[in-house]
């Protein structure tokens, strides 16, 4: 219902569905709807109070000259609930606000809170590329276990077919339960298989992935770790959490995000990635070799930038980021 909803709505944006918010990024119909409908299911299926930490919240469609968008927003909620038949309700505009800022939950160390981020990659949905509606939960703030769907990734290896499947076999769902392992499943409904990360150990033959947009991380950081790594392919620029998919099941064996000074990494851009790649074998890392802590709210408190790869190829990695930050540092 959901991954149908962000398709059937990036095929018909329009101009006015799309808005920026205070940080000057995008924020579309299709953010708000997802985040509504996630938490609308989370409500129904688990029949009790629950913390939500999420992107989105509903100030700015409350504002004056906000009504189009929200009657747009409910219409498609609406329009997603009837063709998926489980739920036989109809949300009123406000139903809708109200779902959208459930997830207003700080999050913490203490107890559990599911992490969402509704549209991951707007930009690249924008573009018609690559998106992922990511779900993860915490419990002590630890991640426990995460989902990541990729309605735009195709089935087989981006070695292979690159960003576009040829035969538009796209549509990839990742979900990892900590000690048990990571799966794949085909958005058709086929079956899941499990999936495992690269093994690659010499750096020659690993390809690495960063983010598509170069306000989101220096790519000449990148380019440097690779250089000193001896890693001999260019780099694939694709958006969001689909990295993360696509390094679980080895499309690549490295994924390198340095953003630029001041920026803070959220939890919701990270949870859901961060264990479906642990879980396929793989280890996620800030740039000092540290573990993610989910723990502290919504942000992250990294050392630098987020570095994914292999267990083997881990300790080249760092030795190359260690290098290459000294490099990059300015001489005092």
């Amino acid at each position: 219902m959901i991954l149908s909803f962000g398709l059937n709505v990036q095929k018909a944006l329009l101009q006015s569905d799309v808005q920026s918010k205070t940080d000057k990024t995008p924020v579309t119909v299709a953010d708000y709807g997802s985040q509504a409908l996630v938490s609308f299911v989370l409500q129904q299926e688990l029949h009790a109070e629950f913390s939500l930490v999420a992107e989105e919240d509903s100030k700015d469609l409350r504002k004056d000259g906000a009504q189009e968008i929200v009657e747009r927003i409910t219409k498609l909620v609406n329009d997603s609930l009837t063709s998926d038949g489980s739920y036989n309700v109809t949300l009123s505009t406000e139903d809708v606000l109200t779902a959208i800022d459930s997830g207003i939950s700080e999050g913490g160390c203490q107890g559990r809170h599911w992490v969402l981020d509704p549209i991951d990659g707007t930009k690249g949905f924008l573009r018609g590329d690559q998106y992922a509606i990511a779900l993860a939960l915490l419990d002590g703030g630890k991640v426990v276990l995460g989902v990541l769907a990729c309605p735009n990734l195709p089935l087989t290896s981006l070695k292979d077919a690159g960003q576009h499947s040829p035969n538009n076999e796209v549509g990839c769902l990742f979900f990892a339960e900590v000690g048990g392992g990571t799966y794949m499943q085909p958005l058709d409904g086929s079956s899941a298989a499990k999936v495992q990360v690269s093994a690659v150990e010499n750096p020659e033959e690993a390809s690495f992935f960063e983010s598509y947009e170069a306000a989101h991380s220096m790519h000449d950081l990148s380019s440097l770790i690779a250089q000193k790594l001896g890693v001999k392919t260019p780099p694939v620029r694709i958006d969001s959490q689909a990295k993360y998919g696509a390094l679980s099941r080895g499309d690549g064996a490295i994924y390198l995000r340095f953003p630029h000074k001041g920026y803070r990494e959220k939890i919701w851009d990270h949870a859901a990635g961060c264990i479906v790649v642990t879980e396929a074998g793989g280890v996620v890392t800030d740039a000092a070799g540290q573990p993610l802590d989910f723990s502290k709210g919504k942000h992250l408190d990294v050392d630098t930038g987020i570095i994914v790869t292999n267990q083997k190829l881990m300790p080249l990695l760092l030795n190359a980021v260690k290098e290459s930050l000294k490099e990059k540092a300015p001489s005092s």
